[in-house]
């Protein structure tokens, strides 16, 4: 069989063809054309037309462009050689980089740039290689542009400092860390001495990729130069590290250090620094620092006040962040919606539900434009206040008339809203809804409806709930299984709350605090105290830490089972561990107490449970008076 190279077929079928073959004849005409010498007319004509851009060119420009509406016809091959040769064009660098400049296929400007390499007497400069390499980034060719690199290293061009910064800024893009610090010794250790540009673009490339540890480690690479000595840019680079290193100490040190050496520091690096004091709840050092700023004449950015007042909410001091707030505004600085979120947020857990509204009305003043993170906030907030689940229903259907696309959190919020309102079927329309809109199944959201079905008894619709998320999503959360595990304990079926225990384990999902404290729930209720406490070992030898809702529910197993004197000494016991009992766990003795008749212990436990600060409950107050007849040293005013 006679096999030949598809390029040859093609070109037989293509002169067969009597539309294609005139079609070859019409283009040649054009080369043909655009070869020909002008006419006087022609000249005449030429000369009275506006003149080019690249005047001072002259026909040198006129013949470039010749040259490549020739490329892009032929793309790169031995006619657009021949056309190069008959335009005598010069192959100089100049020449490449035009080429390089224009729109032709990233292939043919690959395969120019390599014939060029090769012609005698040429050789590329560090200018012509960076404009390849910037094609080559644009078109995603990471391997070809790596290997462009690599030929401009090891030839004998010079590259300057400004051409290796971009160079390692280009790499670091791609995700090509290692390279770029590979490349970083071989050109400084031949060819170019870096200055302070360069190793600000090594560092912040490492930071931005986390490799902190490099970071430090270049940073004294740097002042060892003895000729190449840190910037600003450097300082803020460094003391962004150490910040997302939590190493408060080493940026504060470099702080001074930067102002020991003369230099101001920027508002990034105050905003930095006061976001690390906060994260350390050292807040009179960042208030401090911030007046320290401003002393300095560093004008507080935007960002700034976000930091301090976020900080500010976060330790529950709202009037001072709202009063920063207001001092931005006042001092000319606009706030952004980041800003004002953040602000509506402190608001929501604050309950100051008035507040935030008025707060989101004055957005259009501000020219803040509200997203999905703001009306999250204010449903959230309505539904936490109280206020009738219809306002919230309103107030999505708002969201979306202005054309802002709920998210997964949004109908999240919405069906835990409603169903904490008592509106399950709501909330189950909602669940629809969302998995029409193609959003992925939200566990948060099954594990709302899945409670609410159980408290509402419903368990066959919540154990259908249970099925159709596993399906979906092929396991289920921790906290789901819990939630399950928990209403088949209070109905009685503390087998399928075993089964569902054995099977997240099985499946591999770890078990949280909140589901071992379903199943010890589950098995306290039958009485079967024993049982629970040897989970309650089990959970403390994995690794969960029991919380004070695991001891009180073993408090009141044994309370239940073996009696007040017991559960006097588990009471005992918690006092010395490191939970300490709360209310819940007084209450839970002092009605094993009474029930057993015990009232001088109950009145002297009562008196002990309100010198540490906590309320009687009423069911275990009320017990206790109507088997005392009275108990002369309790203020009734502490009953609520």
């Amino acid at each position: 069989m006679n096999w030949k190279p598809a390029c040859l077929v093609l070109n037989r079928a293509v002169s067969t063809s009597h539309v294609l073959s005139e079609r070859l004849k019409q283009t040649e005409k054009e080369i043909v054309q655009m070869f020909k010498t002008p006419s006087i007319a022609d000249a005449i004509a030429s000369s009275t037309r506006k003149p080019r851009q690249y005047r001072n060119n002259g026909s040198a420009r006129v013949l470039d462009e010749r040259f490549l509406r020739i490329l892009k016809i032929f793309k790169w091959g031995p006619d657009a050689e021949r056309a190069l040769e008959v335009l005598m064009l010069k192959v100089d660098n100049r020449l490449v980089r035009e080429v390089l400049r224009t729109d032709v296929e990233v292939g043919v400007k690959l395969q120019f740039f390599r014939w060029a390499g090769k012609r005698k007497n040429f050789e590329y400069d560090s200018s012509t290689y960076m404009s390849m390499v910037r094609c080559l980034e644009q078109e995603g060719l990471f391997g070809e542009m790596w290997r462009t690199i690599q030929d401009m290293s090891s030839g004998n061009c010079i590259i300057t400092p400004s051409e290796l910064s971009e160079i390692i800024k280009i790499l670091g893009k791609a995700k090509m860390v290692n390279k770029a610090c590979s490349i970083f010794y071989q050109i400084k250790s031949r060819k170019c001495r870096p200055n302070a540009t360069v190793y600000n673009s090594m560092i912040i490339m490492l930071m931005q990729g986390g490799h902190h540890e490099k970071v430090h480690e270049l940073y004294h690479e740097m002042c060892n130069e003895g000729s190449c000595f840190p910037d600003t840019v450097t300082y803020d680079a460094l003391i962004t590290t150490f910040s997302r290193l939590d190493r408060l100490d080493s940026a504060i040190r470099l702080f001074e250090e930067m102002k020991e050496n003369g230099m101001q520091p920027t508002p990034k690096i105050y905003t930095t620094l006061i976001a690390m004091f906060f994260k350390f709840m050292n807040v009179d050092k960042a208030l401090d620092l911030f007046l320290e700023m401003k002393l300095h004449c560093c004008i507080p950015t935007v960002f700034t006040y976000t930091e301090l007042i976020k900080g500010l909410g976060q330790v529950g001091r709202i009037e001072e962040a709202f009063h920063y707030f207001l001092e931005m505004k006042k001092e000319a600085c606009k706030p952004d919606t980041v800003l004002i979120n953040i602000l509506l947020n402190i608001l929501s857990k604050a309950r100051r539900l008035d507040d935030a509204l008025k707060l989101f009305d004055d957005m259009e003043s501000l020219q803040c434009i509200p997203n999905v993170v703001t009306y999250n906030t204010i449903i959230k907030m309505l539904f936490e206040s109280k206020s009738h689940a219809s306002e919230a229903a309103c107030w999505f259907e708002k969201m979306k008339e202005k054309g802002i696309r709920p998210s997964s959190f949004t109908y999240s919020i919405l069906i835990d809203g409603f169903c904490k309102s008592n509106r399950v079927e709501k909330a189950l329309i909602l669940l629809e809804e969302m998995d029409e809109k193609g959003f992925p199944p939200c566990p948060a959201a099954y594990c709302s409806l899945i409670d609410a079905l159980g408290k509402a008894r419903r368990y066959e619709a919540a154990s259908e709930l249970f099925q159709e998320l596993k399906e979906n999503c092929g396991s289920s959360s921790s906290r789901v299984y819990a939630v399950m595990m928990k209403h088949f304990g209070k109905c009685g079926r503390l087998n399928d709350a075993l089964d569902l225990f054995n099977e997240m384990k099985k499946l591999g999902c770890t078990p949280d605090v909140y589901a071992y404290n379903a199943l010890m729930s589950g098995m306290v209720r039958v009485g079967m105290i024993d049982e629970a406490n040897s989970i309650f070992r089990i959970m403390q030898e994995e690794g969960c830490k029991p919380d004070i809702n695991s001891h009180n529910i073993i408090l009141n197993g044994v309370a239940k089972v073996r009696g007040p004197k017991q559960a006097m000494e588990m009471l005992l016991n918690m006092k010395l561990h490191v939970v300490k009992p709360d209310a819940v766990s007084y209450n839970t003795v002092l009605g094993s107490l009474s029930r057993a008749g015990m009232f001088e212990e109950a009145a002297k436990l009562m008196k002990e449970m309100s010198a540490q600060g906590f309320e009687y409950d009423l069911i275990t107050y009320s017990s206790i008076l109507e088997a005392i007849g009275k108990v002369d040293d309790i203020p009734t005013e502490v009953v609520h």
